[in-house]
């Protein structure tokens, strides 16, 4: 690390970072994000066509400000995985994630890719969340649309308390992310996230 990457890390967290967790500031930056969701253009099964109903004009999810579904995700803030996670298909959607840039959330949306729905077999992942964290899990085999925007509306209520500040970004360009919500003891950290190898191991 040089002398101007010191110095930058030190401007952001001892200048920036109290200055983002000023009520307003925090506020204005947290209504942006939340009122700008980019949801990253993602469905694995049945799931996916109420998703794609949500953004028709019936329901219209460019209300909430998450109608831009993007095809690529370093344009993505939002996944939405609607639909059955295989395990074949967990290493895809954790590089999905992994290519999004922070901060970023986590929909899972229907049985399947909350809990792995009916498909308690050898190759489906039991939840989305044994390979990437999880914000907002909405039921349902498949859920409504309207379930849908539920959940993104408890997902913008999470925001609305996130401190901006969390999210530390170092000079490596590793990410460091951290949340502590109203009413939480400490500081939690992302739990550990079991690879799709352990997965398969454990269902073997």
């Amino acid at each position: 690390m040089t002398t101007v990457d010191a110095i930058f890390n030190s401007l952001r967290r001892n200048v920036s970072g109290p200055m983002m967790n000023i009520k307003p500031v925090k506020d204005t930056v947290n209504w942006a994000r939340k009122s700008a969701l980019w949801p990253m253009t993602f469905g694995l099964a049945c799931c996916a066509i109420e998703m794609i109903a949500a953004g028709a004009g019936r329901f219209d999810i460019d209300r909430f400000g998450a109608g831009v579904f993007r095809p690529s995700p370093r344009q993505s803030d939002l996944i939405i995985v609607a639909g059955t996670v295989t395990l074949k298909m967990g290493p895809v959607v954790r590089r999905v994630y992994d290519q999004m840039p922070e901060p970023k959330w986590v929909i899972a949306m229907g049985a399947c890719a909350s809990t792995g729905g009916p498909f308690d077999s050898y190759s489906t992942m039991q939840g989305v969340d044994r390979t990437i964290p999880v914000d907002v899990y909405i039921p349902g085999c498949p859920p409504r649309p309207e379930a849908l925007l539920y959940g993104l509306m408890r997902l913008q209520d999470i925001i609305m308390k996130e401190a901006p500040s969390a999210y530390i970004f170092d000079s490596d360009g590793t990410v460091h992310r951290q949340r502590q919500l109203e009413g939480d003891e400490s500081e939690t950290n992302l739990q550990e996230i079991a690879s799709p190898d352990r997965e398969a191991a454990e269902v073997a």
